[in-house]
């Protein structure tokens, strides 16, 4: 026999943040011109403009975000749900795919949620301040997705996730999270060095957010222990 309740009650209590993150991002890239399957856009030269349009009122502009106006405050919000392409969508929904669940299954929902938010907004702010002069547009939710990092570090160092690493001819391989999230650390940072203020990978945003990750699991969970699920998952090395 099928138990109902218990399923609901288990969608109910599950990461239902983290889920419902994935949902709204990957919804709100369908419907938008980035995501080239809405005919409204148009096409070819049109595409692009409409494109370019839309990042500049939704993402991030470091120049417009320090002029202190009401809507630019705004902007690193709308920022954390729109993807500039197929490849910068998948690739940070499948980071917090994996990272996301135990880290709200700690926190908790409503706190998860939260922290979520204004890390993501930390990280995109940070930038900015370092970038102030910048027109360039930053879009995507890597800054809370590396804040989730870099509380998943804190809060689960020994869990064992699944990794390919290139020079290893993309093997699956699992390690212990510290590792693969130290060497994530480590690359984002000789990122950031080379990095311009141009156009690319906003690598700072990724540096501010992990870092405001840690210091927050730091400081609000330092001398507990794992308990309940989360720990089991751990000791069986599931991320």
């Amino acid at each position: 026999m099928i138990d109902w309740c218990g399923a609901l009650r288990r969608a109910v209590t599950g990461p239902s943040v983290t889920y419902g993150v994935i949902g709204v991002c990957a919804l709100v890239f369908v419907l938008g011109p980035a995501s080239g399957l809405t005919a409204s856009h148009g096409s070819g030269d049109a595409l692009v403009a409409a494109q370019s349009a839309y990042f500049r009122r939704w993402g991030v502009v470091p120049a417009d975000l320090l002029s202190g106006s009401p809507p630019a405050l705004l902007t690193p919000l709308s920022a954390l749900f729109v993807h500039g392409n197929w490849l910068h969508l998948l690739g940070n929904m499948l980071f917090l795919f994996v990272f996301g669940a135990m880290a709200e299954e700690r926190m908790g929902h409503i706190r998860f949620g939260v922290f979520y938010v204004v890390c993501g907004y930390l990280a995109l702010a940070g930038y900015a301040v370092a970038h102030a002069d910048s027109e360039q547009t930053l879009v995507g939710a890597s800054g809370a997705i590396s804040g989730v990092l870099g509380a998943f570090l804190y809060l689960f160092p020994r869990a064992r996730v699944t990794s390919l690493f290139p020079f290893l001819f993309f093997l699956p391989l699992r390690f212990p999270a510290w590792i693969v999230l130290a060497f994530w650390f480590v690359l984002q940072w000789l990122a950031a060095r080379g990095a311009g203020s141009g156009p690319g990978v906003a690598y700072l945003a990724h540096l501010v957010g992990f870092a405001l990750g840690f210091l927050h699991a730091w400081a609000c969970r330092r001398g507990t222990r794992v308990k309940g699920p989360a720990a089991a998952a751990e000791r069986e090395g599931q991320p």
